[in-house]
């Protein structure tokens, strides 16, 4: 005989305090472990540690009317604890529990588990507690206010690549193929001035893409890690000049070399930094910088291809411009004979990002060690780093690994409250071990598999999925699948985003239309989209456990295809206000109910267009329901596997639809047999609590 539905949904543990508590434990330290199941159906709960098949018993500590609770604990060690559960029913099944759900074993003394699937701590691993949750927004600083034209890129300043840097006039001008040489002149004056309307959102914490010297808009080529770029900050020490058309060597840009070597500039553009931090610590916000350290770019003082730096008073000669120089060995050459020769390592093999050498040169390492911890200190006190394609650092995983665990030790030597944030694609466990990494830019369990079941669209517009697209169980079976590779600590602030400078916004993807800039015209971008299948997407990031970012500007309508046109301008004056006065008004309710962010996840339908789930702890309850369907649809949800009793009424809090949304608070029925019941309109979305 099977195991009935109920009793199977019934069976829950997670990693949060409610079920395990505390939920990020020391060594030494007493941990309880709690599993849930149907009333008088175990016969006995089995807790399964580590790589054992004989496990302890636990005890069934609580019941109410439809649940019994069982617990063990343990004193942990410093070694990380693996554990999953079996439950013997009364009818003689026997039911496997872990990361994957519950699951019949039929005919087996021993279910079969696989190890990424179980539940793990490490003792000690912790990550910074305002982290967990925390409302972030990326900012790419030239895009998003002008605030001080005084500083802006002028034309013909300098040569890159294959052209003189541009001063975009026109803030509104769409970006094109020469978007790295293009700049509107976004500024730290311009988020300054908008820090208001930043905190009025609800924005906790502040990302900024690149803001050191460097001669891209983008900045992911750093030319000087020690300073704030002065065309961000502050240009007081200046001279008029403009490179001619055929000028293609910057030993003929002294605008540049003015503008971006004068000490003068430089300190006071360090000095604006740090009230910007300032600022935002007054705020209770917090900020944390880009920090390329994989690659420099070829203007970067310590190679100085360019000659920018060279006779500077107070620079040493660039290794590209000497072998004597004394950061040679902070890149390969492949003809150290040769001090004017190009054929140094770049990383993917571009010459304009030099890959840093470090296991050549242990001045190097020292050199990066410090900066990072230059920024974290007084006057700037930053609250923490994204690190860019760290897993790429090295030329080794073993050298890789190594590196960043010293980063840590020092990192939060200077400040234990500072957040490590990798940028990272693919399973982010071997790094996520509690002495590397806090946590990650979620694509994986976050990004792709949103985008996936809303539009069928890959997250670059480059492709489409019909048979992830509307697909509830596959949304779920990633999410599952993707999650489980993260520590609780980790999950809790992982950077949950739809959009960023690397991939096409989600707005645009909603279109459902394969391209890019190139192939199919700015103006497509966007065409055909649907703003009710993009409100479906930031209710679900509001309410998803990590920390929902918002890339700067989604929130006002803009679109984008990827990289360069997902760095559009933010369209101050043509702002959508209904979306802004979403993204504020999720934000607070995510904050008037804590469990959106913190409470236990479970789900609750995944259907053919139409998801489901339920956050929750032991008093609030709030379900979140999605149809991405073009129809009516009913939803009748088992809210009693949210722990919702009989009777309970439940309210609507937030709802979407296609073509704006309300808060209002309104009743929207009561449990009945276990279950509620109420329909949504197409492309809409809806959060209801027990909470009114």
């Amino acid at each position: 005989m099977g195991v009935s539905s109920t009793v199977l949904s019934a069976v829950f543990s997670d990693e949060s305090p409610t079920y395990r508590f505390p939920s990020e434990p020391d060594p030494g330290e007493s941990v309880t472990i709690r599993m849930r199941v149907a009333k008088d159906s175990a016969k006995r709960v089995i807790i399964l540690f580590d790589s054992l098949i004989v496990g302890a018993q636990m005890r069934k500590v609580e019941s109410d009317e439809f649940f019994d609770y069982y617990s063990a604990s343990l004193v942990c060690n410093k070694e990380e604890v693996m554990y999953r559960f079996i439950i013997d029913c009364e009818d003689g099944n026997k039911i496997a529990f872990d990361k994957c759900g519950a699951r019949v074993e039929e005919g087996k003394d021993y279910p079969d588990f696989n190890p990424a699937y179980a539940f793990r701590f490490i003792p000690g691993f912790h990550v910074p507690a305002w982290a967990k949750g925390a409302v972030q927004y990326q900012i790419f600083t030239d895009r998003f206010c002008n605030g001080d034209p005084t500083n802006d890129v002028t034309d013909n300043e300098y040569y890159y690549t294959v052209g003189h840097a541009k001063h975009i006039a026109d803030w509104n001008a769409l970006p094109t193929d020469t978007d790295i040489r293009a700049f509107y002149g976004g500024d730290l004056q311009g988020i300054i001035d908008k820090l208001d309307y930043l905190q009025d959102m609800g924005i906790e914490v502040l990302y900024l893409n690149p803001i050191f010297v460097s001669p891209s808009s983008h900045k992911y080529d750093c030319q000087d890690y020690e300073h704030i770029d002065p065309h961000f900050g502050v240009i007081t020490d200046d001279v008029d000049h403009a490179m001619q058309m055929w000028e293609k060597h910057n030993g003929y840009a002294p605008r540049y070399i003015r503008r971006v070597t004068s000490m003068e500039n430089l300190e006071k553009s360090d000095d604006l930094f740090a009230k910007l931090c300032r600022e935002l610590h007054k705020r209770g916000m917090r900020i944390i910088l880009d920090g390329v350290f994989n690659h420099c770019g070829s203007f970067n003082k310590w190679m100085d291809h360019e000659g920018i730096y060279l006779g500077k008073a107070g620079f040493q000669p660039g290794a590209f411009q000497s072998v004597h120089s004394p950061y040679r060995s902070y890149f390969h050459f492949n003809d150290s004979s040769n001090g004017r020769s190009p054929a140094y390592e770049g990383w993917w093999g571009y010459s304009t990002l030099p890959k840093l050498n470090y296991e050549g040169s242990p001045e190097l390492r020292e050199e990066i060690m410090k900066i990072a911890e230059k920024w974290l200190s007084p006057p700037y006190c930053i609250d923490g780093w994204r690190l860019d394609v760290a897993a790429d650092l090295g030329h080794s995983e073993t050298y890789n690994h190594d590196f960043w665990q010293e980063f840590r030790r020092r990192v939060k030597a200077v400040n234990p409250d500072a957040l490590i944030l990798a940028e990272h694609y693919g399973d982010p466990s071997a790094w996520l071990n509690g002495k590397e990494w806090d946590s990650i830019m979620n694509y994986d369990a976050f990004m792709e598999p949103v985008t996936w079941f809303l539009t069928g669209m890959e997250k670059h517009s480059d492709s489409y999925r019909d048979d992830l697209y509307q697909n509830g169980g596959a949304f779920f079976g990633i999410m599952r699948d993707k999650m489980a590779r993260f520590k609780y600590p980790s999950l809790m602030c992982a950077m949950n985003e739809l959009s960023n400078h690397d991939h096409s916004r989600f707005l645009t993807r909603t279109n459902r239309m394969v391209g890019r800039m190139t192939t199919m015209g700015s103006g497509a971008a966007g065409a055909g989209i649907n703003k009710g299948v993009f409100r479906e997407a930031v209710t679900i990031q509001m309410t998803w456990p990590g920390a929902p970012t918002v890339y700067y500007a989604d929130e006002a309508g803009q679109v984008g295809w990827t990289d360069p046109d997902d760095r559009r301008t933010y369209p101050w004056g043509h702002e959508d206000h209904s979306l802004i006065g979403l993204h504020r008004d999720l934000i607070h309710l995510r904050k008037e109910l804590p469990v959106l962010a913190d409470g236990c996840l479970k789900q609750l339908l995944a259907d053919y267009g139409r998801i489901a789930y339920a956050r929750f702890d032991g008093k609030c309850r709030c379900i979140v329901a999605v149809n991405n369907t073009g129809g009516w649809t009913d939803f009748r949800l088992f809210a009693r596997d949210a722990g919702a009793k009989e009777g309970e009424a439940y309210y609507r809090r937030a709802q979407t639809t296609q073509e704006t949304h309300v808060m209002e608070s309104e009743k929207w029925g009561v449990v009945k047999d276990g279950y509620l019941d109420f329909e949504l309109p197409p492309y809409s979305a809806a959060i209801v609590s027990n909470v009114e």
